[in-house]
Order: structure tokens, then C-alpha cells, then sequence
């Protein structure tokens, strides 16, 4: 049975809408000592205490840097730099007898009674200190769990039968870790948290999502990124995909090669200008309909490099083909203009490596076992196995969270090509359907899909896609010390603060406008593109007056 965990957060007066902190502590209250830290976590009343031990506590001076150099192979240093006055803290709880986890928590100087908690990637078992330490530029007492073991992204080894850290990975960490770190954030400051949010993307999406099925008073607002978080069918269309692009060498494989180019090309030809511009991003996939047929090599030539065979074009249509089993739906397709990033998926094989890796090492625990002996039985085993209610954030009646007062802003890259960009329209429907009519979704859940947007963060080079809106790891990209949207700190642009403008002042969000530099990684060099993202089913259309790469010549519809 899953634990639900009792809730911490005492709502109270609203504290001014602004970026920065908001409130100083005296050292006599928030005294940043292994001593200090020791007895608060003493003084809890809760069995999680009595589990868990300080292992260090830093003072941070202003503007210096705290992290963990040494992070596993795939991710950058997690090193926050440019950092306010804060208290560094490390604990570790014990899980189980045979597991523990990791809590980290960065408590500001000057506080502005919130709490942030912050998500993960991938399987990675790490602290992420970079979205951490951009969360405390706002006054944010932050917190993240390395999810109970070290590893890459990538990695599932660590699971092979092991089924105390996968719990902790699934939902155990990240439940505990929160209620945990709220109880000292009270005691560390002598004063009652009056917001509690929530940042992740990519598997840090399904984290959050998770812990709101959970225990629906953990956060009062959440934002959302790209969640797979129905990742039994994830992996079950992982597999299917990749059987139907594998073997390389078979006639009927397409050159990887030519995803970025002929097959992403022909999108952009058939797709680009139903916004009303031709700019080589595309914003309205559902609505588009390609005929690929232009590309058979009978009618343009022989040119390998300039057309598909019909075999070809086949394994093309079937990796657009929504996965079902029989009657049974269980996972949509690649979205258009996601093309350019599956060679990085299917081609390296990073999605073919994750799906054989989870069913090997989790669901059959065989060693052997290898993707050509995927088939439908294999999903049904995917489906029903022990760790998909671990893991899985399907409880989609989430009525006990939406009472709360609870607020969700989701946003997901159109051509996302890590989890599929429909994953998450299927999960707002399928909320909608299960609470039921009686109260409007888009009163406390609003979907956003970004345009030209990768994975999480980042544009394809020549497109340049306005994409960031301050989700989480977007500021990984953006230098030293860099939170909010740097040049435009406000809830216009910033989807942290429009989620906090409307859980506390009640201003849904209707658009964020997203932006991306002329260096993508320099935001000094000067702002390129500026567009509004508009909340699901609407979309940005041009005006037609005006220079289209200004947000206020667009609007949604």
C-alpha cells in the first residue's frame, strides 16, 4: 500500500508578488549551526525524525557558489553559483532497512515565507543545487532529494532487484523529503510557510504530479514540465517504436540522417505557415496533415538522400502511429516537428537503451532479456507489474488537490522528442473526464505547449523558437547564477511567478510570453524572439501587422 503523508502547509496572509525576498530572520531564530539543525530536527513530532540525521550545515556567504562537483556522467556540475546569504543543510533519512535518501535545503537570509521544491531527471539519483540555488534569487526556502541513490539519467542498473530504492525513486523520497523539509523550514525560521510550489521537468514533472495524487496539501501550486508520467506505457511504446525503426541495416530502416533533414523539412513545408508565418516553427501539429507520399523515390527520383522507398515510408507512417494493443490504447506517437531529435532517440538509441534497460532490470529482472523479444505480452506485464503503481501518476480524479486550492501550470515542447508532446494533452483530458463538469479544469489546471521548444529546455539551431518561461532547468542554460527570465522578471514572462500570481492572487494564466536570445545561452547578447504561448486548445496566431518576432503581434486563439 502507498503511504499518504499529512500535509504542513499553514496558509495564511499573502506576502507581496515580487522576485526577490521578501523578509529577514534574526540569527537568534535561524541560526545556520550543525548544533541549531540537530535539535530541530530533534524537536519534530513525526516518525520521519526519527529516521534522519543532519550530515552538514554550510553558511553561505552572498554571491558565493554551493554544490556537488562531481555529479554523475550526463549532467553538468550541480554547482549553484552567485548564490544569496542562505544555510546550506544535508540530511539523510533511512527508508527502509536497506535504503536511504538524500535531502538538501537551501534557507535564505531573507526569506519570503515560500517553499520550493524542486524535481529531478531522467532515473538520475542527484541533488539538482542548479535549479535549487535559482530558486533561492526569490527568497524561496528550496529543497531537493537525490530520490535515494546515485546514478546517471540514464541509468537504471541501480534497480536490479532492488525494490526499496525503486519505491524511493517512485514516490517515497520525494513524499517524505517534502514533509520533512517543511517541519524544519518552520522550525529554522519560528514562522509558518504561507506557500508551498513545486518545479520539475521531464521526470521531475512526474514527481510533482505524483506527490499531489499523494497528499494534495503539499503544494499550493505546481509547475509542470513534460512529465512521463504514465511510464509503464511509456516504455511499452519505446519499445514498439524502436522495433519498428531497428534493425539499421534492414531495408526498411531510414537513415537517421535524413530525420533532421528531408523528413523534418517536409513538416515545415506542409506545416509552417498555419500560424500565418512562415518562421520554420511550427505551432499548430493538429491541424496539420503531411502527405509524405512526395517523397517516394519513384516519383522524385532515385536519389537515396532525396526520397523515401515505400518500405521506408512505411516504418515512417508506423513511427507516427499511436501505439494500441488490439482495441486497447496505450501510448501516442511522436509529435510533428519532433523530427529533427530522433536521431537522438531512436538513432544513438537513448529510448531503446532506457525501454530494454527498465524491462530487464525491473519488470523481468532478467539479464538476458533483449528488445527483440518485446511483444504485446510484454506490455500487459509492464502494465500490471508492482512498480507502475510506484512509479505511475495516473490518478487522474484529482479533486482532493484541486479543493485544496492547488493550481497547475503544465507547458510541454511541441517537438519534444524524448517524451512524447501528447502524453500530456492526454492527461488533461483524462483529468477533465474523471472530476467531471461540474467545475471548469481551467479554474485550477492550465496546459501549455511551447512551440519549437526540445525537451524541457532549448530550439533547434536555424529555428531559434522562443522557449524560455523559467521551467525547471531552463536557467541550466542561461549562466552563472541566472533565475527567473533573465531581463524580464516578472509573471508576463516567467511561468514561477504567473503560477504564484495566480495561486495567491487569483490571476489564472491565459499566456506566458516565451523568449529566446540571439546567443541561446547568453542572454546578454540581446533578445531574438519573443512570442505569447497560449493555454491549451488555444494557440498563437500573427496579426498579420508588425514585426512577428515581438509577443505583442501575436495573440491567442
Amino acid at each position: 500500500m502507498i503511504h499518504s503523508h499529512r500535509g504542513h502547509v499553514l496558509l495564511g496572509i499573502a506576502v507581496a508578488l515580487i522576485p526577490q525576498a521578501s523578509q529577514a530572520y534574526s540569527s537568534t531564530t535561524s541560526e545556520c549551526s550543525l548544533n541549531n539543525l540537530v535539535h530541530l530536527l530533534s524537536s519534530i513530532d513525526d516518525p520521519l525524525s526519527n529516521t534522519a540525521k543532519v550530515l552538514s550545515v554550510t553558511p553561505v556567504r552572498q554571491n558565493d557558489s554551493y554544490g556537488d562537483p562531481n555529479t554523475p556522467q550526463g549532467l553538468p556540475p550541480m554547482i549553484s553559483t552567485q548564490l544569496p546569504e542562505l544555510c546550506a543543510v544535508e540530511l539523510n533519512v533511512s527508508s527502509s532497512e536497506t535504503s536511504s535518501y538524500t535531502v538538501s535545503l537551501f534557507l535564505p537570509t531573507e526569506w519570503n515565507s515560500r517553499f520550493l521544491a524542486t524535481g529531478g531527471g531522467g532515473t538520475g539519483g542527484y541533488i539538482n543545487y542548479l535549479d535549487m540555488g535559482a530558486g533561492s534569487q526569490y527568497g524561496f526556502a528550496t529543497m531537493s532529494t537525490d530520490n535515494g541513490h546515485r546514478s546517471a539519467p540514464d541509468d537504471i542498473q541501480w534497480a536490479y532487484k532492488n525494490p526499496q530504492e525503486l519505491t524511493d525513486w517512485g514516490w517515497r523520497a520525494m513524499s517524505g523529503s517534502v514533509e520533512l523539509s517543511k517541519q524544519l523550514i518552520k522550525g529554522y525560521y519560528g514562522d509558518d510557510i504561507q506557500y508551498s510550489y513545486y518545479t520539475g521537468c521531464s521526470m521531475g514533472g512526474r514527481q510533482g504530479l505524483k506527490e499531489a495524487q499523494l497528499s494534495a496539501d503539499s503544494f499550493d501550486g505546481m509547475l509542470i514540465g513534460a512529465p512521463p508520467w504514465w511510464l509503464s506505457h511509456q516504455v511499452a511504446w519505446y519499445s514498439e517504436a524502436s522495433n519498428v525503426y531497428y534493425p539499421v541495416d534492414d531495408s526498411k530502416s531510414i537513415p537517421s540522417e535524413l530525420f533532421s533533414t528531408l523528413i523534418a523539412q517536409t513538416v515545415i513545408d506542409q506545416c509552417d505557415e498555419i500560424d500565418g508565418v512562415k518562421d520554420g516553427i511550427v505551432s499548430d501539429t493538429e491541424n496539420c496533415h503531411p502527405n509524405f507520399d512526395v517523397l517516394l523515390c519513384d516519383s522524385i527520383g532515385s536519389n537515396s538522400s532525396e526520397c523515401l522507398t515505400s518500405l521506408q515510408l512505411e516504418t515512417l507512417a508506423n513511427i507516427y502511429k499511436d501505439y494500441y494493443v488490439g482495441s486497447e490504447f496505450v501510448h501516442p506517437a511522436f509529435e510533428l516537428s519532433s523530427e529533427p531529435g530522433w536521431s537522438q532517440s531512436l538513432g544513438s538509441g537513448l529510448i531503446t537503451k532506457f525501454a530494454t534497460d527498465y524491462i530487464k532490470y525491473i519488470v523481468y529482472e532478467d539479464l538476458n532479456w533483449s528488445l527483440d523479444q518485446y511483444n504485446s505480452s510484454v506490455y500487459e506485464q509492464l502494465k500490471n507489474h508492482k512498480s507502475s503503481a510506484e512509479i505511475d501518476a495516473d490518478q487522474f480524479d484529482m479533486s482532493p488537490y484541486r479543493d485544496h486550492g492547488g493550481k497547475i501550470l503544465m507547458y510541454h515542447g511541441l517537438s519534444d522528442a524524448v517524451v512524447v508532446t501528447r502524453v500530456s494533452s492526454y492527461f488533461y483530458k483524462q483529468v477533465k473526464v474523471a472530476m467531471g463538469e461540474s467545475l471548469p479544469i481551467t479554474d485550477w489546471f492550465r496546459l501549455f505547449f511551447v512551440p519549437g521548444m526540445l525537451h524541457c529546455q532549448g530550439s533547434q539551431p536555424g529555428v531559434d523558437a522562443p522557449w524560455h518561461i523559467n521551467g525547471a532547468g531552463q536557467n541550466w542554460l542561461t549562466g552563472p547564477g541566472a533565475y527567473s527570465v533573465p531581463g524580464f522578471e516578472d509573471s508576463k514572462h516567467d511561468a514561477l511567478l504567473a503560477l504564484m500570481d495566480w495561486v495567491e492572487h487569483g490571476n489564472a494564466v491565459d499566456q506566458i510570453v516565451a523568449t529566446a536570445w540571439r546567443n541561446s545561452t547568453d542572454p546578454s547578447s540581446g533578445v531574438w524572439k519573443q512570442r505569447p504561448i497560449c493555454s491549451y486548445p488555444k494557440m498563437a496566431k500573427y496579426s498579420g501587422v508588425g514585426d512577428v518576432n515581438e509577443a505583442r503581434n501575436w495573440y491567442c486563439e
